[in-house]
Formats: structure tokens, C-alpha cells, sequence
């Protein structure tokens, strides 16, 4: 049975995504920013000054690592070289949290700059607990997996995406990271209420949240279209929306994402402190 004991913790406070720019004004001033989280893929290098700069920061931060190339959900096996990798960075950083998403994103060798969707099926279920056994078993901790922003639906799907994260954490005792941003963007996509579907979401076994920015648009037939852009700031339905789920699971530790398009340091640290004002109104 895995054991899931953590040395550390993220705080129930909000966080953002790292971006070497505003090193600068994190260590001067960070403001309601009490943790921050990385993308694996960017740190898994020898030295420079990009992996001091990240041990000055965990010296003073709680850090989460993010995974966003391992394919957790691919046909293939994982890639031993990419674990080793990572492996390598979670000895030496020893974040409170390291997570991955339920996608894929390669196929016969090629890595694909996109993370896909799956249909939910037993078969998928079986693959996607068996890479998430290998990856706990080869870093030597818990991951949490991530719920995907969709698309499209599959025909094949037979079970709802809440209960097939539901069954993953109880075959390999992986936490869950809801986004609830993907659920917003998934929700108007697909036709269905977000809210039913955080009403039947795991809560107790989420670790994380994250919230980020998306673009509008359309599809061919007229009806909206949302994109996970982390683009821009987050909008009032999902605030919204965020409210909502933090009024039924308690306050848990929410990062703020934007990827692209990065902003100067105070609109992110704004964004932060929204999020901080939105957790401190919730009983813990």
C-alpha cells in the first residue's frame, strides 16, 4: 500500500505559477502569495542559474511541482528516462506536492504539445492506475491527478469523469487536483451543469485547486466554445463557481495559473489576493 505521508504541506492560501521574471519581486515582496508551483519540465537540467534561483525560492516557499509531460493516460508505457528525470527533481526540491493531468500526449514515440482527453472506460481506467502504481512507485510519493478541460465527448465512455477519478485514487491512493476552471470550460463545452458535477466530485480527496483564465469562442455550429488558455485574469462565473466548491470541500490550497501572455508582478499577485479573500471568508 502506498504510503502517502507527506514531509510537507501547502497551506490553505493561495499560490501561483512560477515564472523566473518575477523572482525579483517575490523575494521582495510576495505580497498574499504564500506558496508557488513549478512545471516539472522546466527544472530537469543541470545547475544554471534557473535551478539556483528555484532553491533560493523553496528555501522560503512551500513549493507544488506540476507535471505536464508524462502522459498518465497514453497507450504506451511511461517514459523511464522522463521518470528518472523526475525523480531527480523531487529528491533534491522535496515539494509538499507533486500532480500530473488525466490526458495524453504522445503516441508512437512523439510527444505532442497538447494534453488529450480519454474516454472512460474500465480498459482506460486499468491503464491509467497502472501508470499512475509505476510513476508513485519510481518517485517515492503520491501524486495528485489532475481533471482535464474537454472539448469532445467519446461515444465509448461509460463511466462520468467524477467517479472514474473517484475509482483511480481508490485503486492507487493518488490524491485528486481539482481544476475548477477545466470544470467551467468542460461544463459549457459539453452541455452540463458545473455544479452537479462538483455535487458529485470526490472533495474529500482533493489536495489542490487551481484556477486560470480562458478564451472565448465558437464552434462551427454557432455554440460557445471555451479554450484553457491560463491567459488571462479568471472570470466571475468561475470565481463563482470556486466559491461553490470551496463552501462544501473547506478551504484548500488554490494556485492561480496564467502561462501565457504573463502579466507585471502586481495583476498576478492581484489575482492572488482575490483568491486569499475568497478562502478567508470559508470555515475551516
Amino acid at each position: 500500500m502506498l504510503d502517502t505521508t507527506q514531509t510537507k504541506t501547502l497551506p490553505n492560501g493561495a499560490g501561483v505559477g512560477y515564472k523566473p521574471q518575477h523572482f525579483a519581486d517575490l523575494t521582495r515582496d510576495a505580497g498574499s502569495v504564500k506558496w508557488l508551483e513549478i512545471h516539472a519540465e522546466n527544472y530537469m537540467g543541470d545547475g544554471g542559474r534557473p535551478l539556483a534561483q528555484l532553491r533560493h525560492l523553496a528555501e522560503r516557499f512551500p513549493m507544488s511541482v506540476h507535471g505536464v509531460g508524462l502522459s498518465i493516460g497514453g497507450e504506451g508505457a511511461l517514459d523511464g528516462d522522463h521518470l528518472a528525470r523526475l525523480k531527480h527533481l523531487v529528491d533534491w526540491l522535496n515539494p509538499a506536492v507533486f500532480s500530473e493531468h488525466l490526458a495524453w500526449s504522445t503516441h508512437d514515440g512523439a510527444f505532442l504539445n497538447d494534453l488529450l482527453p480519454l474516454p472512460y472506460t474500465a480498459s482506460t481506467l486499468d491503464r491509467v492506475a497502472d501508470h499512475i502504481d509505476q510513476l508513485q512507485d519510481a518517485i517515492g510519493r503520491q501524486m495528485l491527478l489532475e481533471n482535464p478541460s474537454s472539448y469532445l465527448a467519446f461515444e465509448e465512455s461509460t463511466i462520468e469523469e467524477p467517479d472514474f477519478l473517484r475509482q483511480i485514487a481508490k485503486r492507487t491512493g493518488c490524491g485528486l487536483l481539482l481544476d475548477v476552471n477545466n470544470v467551467f470550460v468542460s461544463a459549457t463545452n459539453l452541455g452540463y451543469d458545473p455544479r452537479a458535477y462538483i455535487d458529485a466530485y470526490p472533495l474529500d480527496l482533493v489536495q489542490e485547486i487551481h484556477l486560470g483564465g480562458h478564451d472565448e469562442d465558437e464552434d462551427d455550429h454557432g455554440r460557445p466554445l471555451l479554450i484553457d488558455s491560463h491567459g488571462r485574469e479568471v472570470v466571475d462565473p468561475v470565481w463563482a463557481l470556486y466559491d461553490y466548491t470551496i463552501a462544501a470541500s473547506g478551504p484548500r490550497p488554490t494556485l492561480i495559473e496564467w502561462d501565457t501572455d504573463v502579466p507585471d508582478w502586481p495583476v498576478l499577485e492581484a489575482e492572488a489576493a482575490r483568491a486569499a479573500a475568497h478562502l478567508e471568508k470559508v470555515p475551516a
